[in-house]
């Protein structure tokens, strides 16, 4: 009977909008798309940061102020203009829930406009005061067009609730209004005919200009505008102004009015809380709506907004505090995207992630796909509200308008089985759909679907599902990505939601080539309802393979069975692997190196890469990388420009990656890069092949220091003279990096950096081999005219002063110091086409200039000693080294040469040299030749091989 009331109002509904003739959008297709792309990655608000203090902090915690001396200079040194707590009043974490967050740490913090907010970012982390710092996302709504042919005058009008079975689960629970869905939007049409009588009134603070309920919003009586911080969350957004008027429709349409159409939640109400600004000046406020909803009383929040990438970890604490510290369920759309994809905030834990589906149950063709989606529910043309007048209707599409019905069908639950918290109610949705799974359309999905499309009336027929889910992770060693040949352990916590179980077992595999699971079975036994257990006594086992490609997202399956009741689920997690740097850490000081000759991030503002740090404290860089030039104009780097933005001058071409077995340190790696050809870049770049080596040790006194060596080949048709090549680095050395110092110690050729007010660290780079050493300081608070401004931007003919300048401008910030950076570099007077030089440099950390010093020495030592000697040649090939050389040259041949003699000659062909060679090396002292170009020819049985060889003066 319910059935037929519902599909006679809206036929009736449709039929006089028929004859009436109206192109007015009673009933209308939409004729907007999206504001923003999905496939876009999440924009950050400009001048402000979010910070949240280490736990022991929260006794120095208040408003507009945390009392700790150091965070408050360093905040004043950034120059600061405000500091608020976020969340002044959430709810303290409750101990018996390990997941729980404790939002009274978060703070925002607002800069002015000359603030670089990655430097404050980085300045901030180096307190050591803070578990994270973070900018604060954009999240655009998500919307797409309908399809101008789409039949609006079908007589069945809502199909998507008969697809979800949503007819027959009103017979058995209807919500209730004590039940409030939190709708997160764009903003909302109070006053339409299915909405009036649905929004949740505070009728503890009616508008009066009194904050009458003491919660810190005056006259908060229908919701809150997060955006614009006032109390009028009317559809007014720039963006997308009705997308909130559509999703409140989905979730929450008036039922049993004799108008329009039915929500899902029934009689459930919902709070508008609108998150999107009236103007562009205004900022995106989703999360604080999400946690303003949970602590307003939201047992499910709706959020149909989001963007590929940018994981936050404030983001997921305000996420946890809603699901864990409030119980709410948080439901979010997967994404508009026909692509897999890690989608926030759906792809966040504790979210029940929707996809979107079509009215055959196939995915739609517009539909992000991925294993963290949880279920699917229609998405194609779901007849909802418009919101242009108070009584018009509209067919909307996109995983926004699947979202709404699941947080409905949340709230019907919620209803009929109060007793279930907000895990268990996430359970019962994904255990209670319909498998999709085999459908032909959907075959190439599996396991990116989530369980199935949504079936509302099994959800709420009975509360008789078994369901465990793993709560906590603990990977061991503990890293953001792994590299080729890592070993991993895997401890995880695992709960048992719904119905017991009496055999649980946990099955870890791999559904990646490249990462093996070599122990992954885990016996839980017998659990409780709510039971909790770990396998943390004998945690899973895995290992990387030696080979994997670049930056490889392997999927971990987490298979749960209990052969006694026939229970079985999946859950999915993500590794990432082989990430396109490696970290030199083997000893005190660990340094990141990309494939792309960056140092530090993969690029200025770049989160890819571990920075460079010692003896595990705060990092230490805020940018470096490799820096090539042969001219004022011809420039190659990864560095910032002079509009503040990064070049990308080198391509990788083989990836840098971890020796398996190094034979000359403990850990060594190597990769090839190049920069563009001078013809293909108007005569921007160099030309020039880099060979990049990093060498680290565990042993002192070999500790303090990695080595970075580059061979330089010129892959230009014409000599390049001369040609610099050099290291940048911005130091931000702690405590404060505002007061540090560029020094210069001329017999080590090493320039240093250390704090002049508290010098307790110091770090530096010591030119080692190749051409004539090359050392500029650079200020980077320097007034305008100076030689270098980096406040402005590095531009090349700036790069090109710091290289060519010698020695001359060696020292900066003494006495009281500034903000600094500094280039190293080494100057070659030629290098003629497809010959090659090398250079070297060592990266130093200290706790003493005199450690520094004896690091630098240990440096020069081993790097003479130890790293000529180098692996077996391959057939057909063979080294002379260094080359440029002024004393030692070590030359390697195959041993399929049967090489007897090794002649060296010079620029008139005349021999100089001549040794008997053998075996498969031998060693010239050219340091008594006269500077220039000479000839290595090795003569052997299977034929003759020449090489050039640069004598430099010494």
């Amino acid at each position: 009977m319910l059935l037929r009331l519902r599909a006679l109002s809206l036929t009736a509904l449709l039929g006089s909008l028929m004859a009436l003739g109206t192109t007015s959008p009673g009933y209308a297709q939409a004729t907007y798309g999206p504001l923003l792309s999905e496939t876009a990655e999440a924009t950050t608000q400009p001048g402000t940061l979010v910070f949240k203090l280490r736990p022991e902090y929260l006794a120095q915690a208040s408003l507009t102020k945390v009392a700790v001396p150091r965070l408050e200079a360093t905040l004043r040194r950034l120059g600061a203009t405000r500091l608020r707590q976020k969340f002044p009043r959430a709810l303290p974490p409750d101990p018996k829930k390990p997941e729980a967050v404790d939002l009274r740490l978060v703070y925002q913090v607002w800069f002015d406009n000359s603030a670089v907010l990655p430097k404050a970012r980085l300045a901030l982390q180096q307190t050591g005061l803070l578990a994270y710092v973070e900018p604060l996302y954009n999240r655009a709504p998500l919307y797409l067009p309908n399809d101008p042919l789409a039949d609006s005058t079908n007589a069945n009008g809502q199909l998507h609730l008969k697809n979800i079975r949503a007819y027959q689960a009103w017979d058995l629970a209807k919500g209730d209004t004590t039940i409030v869905i939190g709708i997160t939007d764009t903003g909302f049409r109070l006053s339409h005919e299915d909405i009036e009588g649905q929004w949740q009134r505070n009728r503890q603070d009616p508008p009066d200009g009194i904050d009458n309920d003491n919660d810190g919003f005056v006259d908060n009586f229908r919701g809150w505008d997060f955006a614009d911080d006032d109390n009028n969350p009317s559809s007014d957004s720039y963006q997308q102004p009705r997308h909130g008027v559509h999703t409140s429709g989905c979730s929450s349409a008036r039922p049993d009015n004799a108008r329009g159409l039915a929500g899902v939640g029934f009689n459930c109400r919902f709070l508008p809380l609108k998150i999107y600004p009236s103007t562009p000046s205004g900022s995106f406020a989703g999360f604080e709506a999400v946690v303003y909803a949970a602590d307003h009383g939201c047992q499910v929040i709706n959020l149909s907004w989001g963007a590929a990438g940018g994981r936050s970890q404030f983001e997921q604490d305000a996420i946890t505090y809603a699901a864990v510290n409030r119980d709410a369920v948080v439901v979010a759309s997967a994404g508009n995207t026909n692509a897999e994809l890690d989608f926030y905030p759906a792809s966040y834990d504790h979210v029940l992630s929707v996809g979107s589906s079509s009215a055959t149950d196939v995915k739609s063709g517009f539909a992000t796909f991925s294993s963290r989606l949880d279920l699917v529910a229609p998405g194609d043309g779901v007849l909802t509200i418009w919101g242009d007048n108070d009584s018009d209707y509209i067919r909307a599409t996109g995983s926004s308008f699947s979202a709404p019905l699941v947080a409905g069908a949340a709230g019907l639950i919620r209803a009929r089985f109060p007793q279930l918290n907000a895990a268990q109610v996430r359970a019962q949705l994904r255990r209670t759909t319909d498998n999709i799974d085999q459908l032909p359309g959907n075959a190439v999905y599996q396991g990116k679907l989530g369980t199935g499309r949504l079936n509302v009336y099994r959800a709420v027929l009975a509360n008789n599902q078994r369901a465990a889910r793993i709560t906590q992770r603990t990977f061991a060693p503990a890293k953001g990505a792994y590299q080729p040949a890592d070993t991993i352990r895997l401890a995880v916590e695992v709960e048992n939601l719904l119905l017991p179980v009496q055999n649980l077992t946990l099955t870890v595999t791999s559904l990646s080539p490249y990462l093996t699971v070599r122990q992954g079975s885990f016996a839980a036994g017998a659990l409780a309802t709510l039971a909790r257990t770990s396998n943390s006594a004998a945690p899973f086992r895995m290992a990387v393979a030696g080979s994997v490609p670049l930056n490889t997202r392997a999927v971990l399956r987490y298979h749960f069975s209990d052969a006694a009741t026939g229970y079985e689920e999946d859950q999915y997690a993500t590794v990432l692997l082989n990430p396109d740097y490696v970290v030199l850490n083997a000893g005190d000081l660990a340094l990141t190196l990309t494939s792309r000759g960056s140092i530090g991030y993969d690029r200025l503002g770049s989160d890819l890469g571990e920075s460079v740090s010692y003896r595990g404290g705060a990092p230490l860089l805020y940018e470096g990388g490799l820096l090539l030039a042969t001219g004022a104009t011809r420039v190659s780097s990864r560095l910032r420009n002079d509009r503040n933005a990064a070049d990308a001058d080198f391509l990788s071409l083989s990836q840098t990656a971890m020796r398996r077995q190094p034979l000359r340190a403990d850990q060594e790696a190597s990769g090839l890069l190049q920069d563009s050809l001078p013809s293909a870049t108007r005569g921007r770049t160099v030309g020039v092949q880099v060979r990049q080596r990093g060498f680290a040790w565990a042993q002192a006194p070999h500790r303090d220091y990695v080595i970075l060596e580059y061979q330089l080949k010129n892959a230009t048709p014409d000599t390049l003279k001369p040609l610099y090549a050099g290291l940048f680095m911005d130091w931000d050395v702690v405590p404060e990096y505002s007061r540090n110092v560029v020094d210069w110690d001329s017999v080590r050729r090493l320039s240093y950096a250390y704090d002049a007010g508290s010098p307790t660290t110091y770090v530096g780079l010591k030119w080692l081999a190749g051409g004539t050493a090359t050392s500029y300081a650079i200020n980077v608070n320097a007034p305008a005219g100076s030689p270098v401004q980096l406040s402005n931007g590095f531009s090349r003919s700036e790069k090109y002063l710091t290289l060519s300048s010698g020695t001359r401008q060696s020292t900066t910030g003494l006495p009281n110091g500034t903000d600094i950076a500094h280039v190293l570099g080494a100057a070659l007077p030629h290098l003629a086409p497809t010959d090659s030089a090398v250079v070297a440099f060592a990266v130093l950390a200290a706790p003493t200039l005199a450690q520094l010093q004896a690091a630098a020495d240990a440096a020069q030592t081993h790097y003479n000693q130890v790293l000529p000697t180098r692996s077996p040649l391959a057939a057909g090939d063979w080294h002379l080294y260094p080359n440029p050389a002024s004393g030692q040259v070590r030359v390697e041949v195959p041993a399929r040469l049967g090489a007897q003699r090794l002649q060296l000659l010079n620029s008139l062909g005349q021999v100089v040299q001549q040794i008997v060679v053998t075996g498969p090396g031998t060693s010239l002292d050219v340091s008594g030749l006269a500077a220039g170009l000479y000839l290595v020819r090795v003569q052997g049985a299977a034929g003759t091989v020449v090489r050039r060889l640069l004598v430099q003066p010494q």
